[in-house]
């Protein structure tokens, strides 16, 4: 994952992009997890950082989500 960057010095299309990249990767974390957990390939370190990136990611789409899309106030 790219080290965090200031939203407001990116255009709304550069975010689009952005967002679209990490809900794919954020995806194939979750596909990746879930085969390891049922295939029991995978050590319980190695499945808590895969987790803790997915969390990350997560949190990164959150931030980029608020920043297209900002609250309508009714």
């Amino acid at each position: 994952m790219n080290a965090p960057s200031d939203l407001s010095m990116k255009t709304d299309d550069v975010l689009r992009v952005e967002l679209e990249v990490f809900r794919r990767e954020h995806r194939d974390l979750d596909d990746a997890i879930r085969a390891m957990q049922q295939i029991g390939t995978a050590d319980q370190l190695t499945l808590q950082r895969l987790k803790k990136k997915k969390l990350a990611l997560k949190d990164r789409i959150a931030q980029i989500e608020d920043r297209l899309l900002p609250d309508i106030i009714a």
